[in-house]
C-alpha cells in the first residue's frame, strides 16, 4: 500500500514538473531577503515556512490545473501526448484532488502569514487559474504566466512587511519579463500545432523571427528592471555583479536557440533558467550578508 501511495505521489509531482519550482522559488526568497534587509529585521522561522509552502501550493495548483484543462489538447500534440493525464498514468479525479489541496495550501499559508496576504490570495488564485485558459483567447498568455511568477517576490515582501514598495514591484516586473520571454521561446516548439488548432501564442501570431526579437527585448527589460530596483532595495555592488552575471547567462541562453534551430531548447529553457534564478538569489544573499 505504501509503495502504491509513493508511486502515485511521484507521478503527480512528475506531472507538474515539481523540479521546475526552482524557476520561481529563488525569486520568492529574494523578496523575503530584500524585505527583511530594508526593514532591518530577521524573518521568523514561521514566516519562511509559510512563504515556502505558499509558493509550493501556488505553483503546484496552477500546473496541475493547466495539465487538467490541457489534457485533450496534449493528447493531440505528439510532443505532449505522453504526459501523465493523456497517457493514463494520473486519473482526472486524482489531478483535481491535487489541485484543490495545493490551492488550499496557498490560501491557508497566506492566512498564517498576515491579513493582507490572506485578503490578496483570491486575486492570486484568479490569475493562477487564468493562465490555464488564456491561450484559448489571447496570444498574451505568456505575460499572464509571467505575472503569476512575478508575484512571488512581491508576495514574499508583503508576507514579511505587510506593505509594498516600488523596488519589489520592479523585481516582480523583472521576473514577469524573464518568464514571459522564456515561455515564448518554449512555445515556438508548438507554433504549427497552435496555428492548426487555433490556439493563441506569440509565436503563432508573430512567427519565429519576430518572436525571437521580442524575447530579446523582454530579457533586456528584465536586466533594466533589476538595475532600477537597486536603490530602493538597499543592495550594493555584489548584487550588481549578480545582475551582470545574469545578463551574461541570458546572452548565452540566446546563443543556444535561434530561428529554425530549436535543438538545444532543453538546455536553454530548463538548465539555464534554473541557473539564472538560483544565481541571482545567491548574489542577493551574499550582498545582504557581506555588505
Amino acid at each position: 500500500m505504501a509503495a502504491i501511495v509513493f508511486n502515485k505521489i511521484k507521478s503527480l509531482l512528475e506531472m507538474i514538473k515539481f523540479s521546475h519550482t526552482v524557476f520561481a522559488f529563488p525569486f520568492a526568497l529574494i523578496g523575503l531577503v530584500v524585505a527583511s534587509h530594508t526593514a532591518e529585521t530577521m524573518p521568523s522561522g514561521a514566516q519562511i515556512l509559510w512563504i515556502c509552502l505558499a509558493m509550493v501550493g501556488a505553483r503546484s495548483g496552477a500546473m496541475g490545473l493547466n495539465r487538467l484543462l490541457d489534457a485533450r489538447i496534449d493528447a493531440l500534440n505528439p510532443r505532449t501526448a505522453e504526459r501523465h493525464i493523456p497517457a493514463g498514468r494520473v486519473a482526472i479525479w486524482e489531478a483535481w484532488l491535487f489541485v484543490i489541496v495545493s490551492f488550499a495550501l496557498l490560501v491557508f499559508s497566506a492566512y498564517m502569514l498576515n491579513p493582507l496576504c490572506f485578503y490578496l490570495s483570491p486575486i492570486a488564485l484568479f490569475f493562477l487559474a487564468l493562465y490555464s485558459f488564456a491561450k484559448r483567447f489571447t496570444a498574451y498568455a505568456h505575460m499572464v504566466l509571467g505575472l503569476c511568477l512575478g508575484a512571488a517576490p512581491v508576495g514574499a515582501w508583503i508576507a514579511v512587511r505587510g506593505d509594498i514598495s516600488v523596488s519589489v514591484v520592479l523585481i516582480g516586473l523583472a521576473v514577469l519579463l524573464w518568464v514571459a520571454g522564456f515561455d515564448i521561446l518554449y512555445a515556438m516548439q508548438d507554433l504549427d500545432f497552435d496555428r492548426e488548432h487555433e490556439l493563441h501564442s506569440i509565436p503563432a501570431k508573430l512567427g519565429e523571427e519576430a518572436s525571437f526579437y521580442l524575447v530579446r527585448l523582454f530579457h533586456i527589460g528584465m536586466i533594466v528592471m533589476l538595475l532600477l530596483a537597486t536603490p530602493g532595495s538597499n543592495l550594493g555592488w555584489i548584487y550588481l555583479l549578480g545582475v551582470a552575471t545574469v545578463a551574461a547567462m541570458l546572452f548565452y541562453e540566446h546563443t543556444l536557440v535561434k530561428p529554425g534551430d530549436l535543438s538545444k531548447m532543453d538546455a536553454a529553457f530548463f538548465t539555464m533558467n534554473g541557473y539564472i534564478s538560483v544565481t541571482l538569489f545567491a548574489f542577493v544573499l551574499l550582498d545582504v550578508i557581506i555588505l
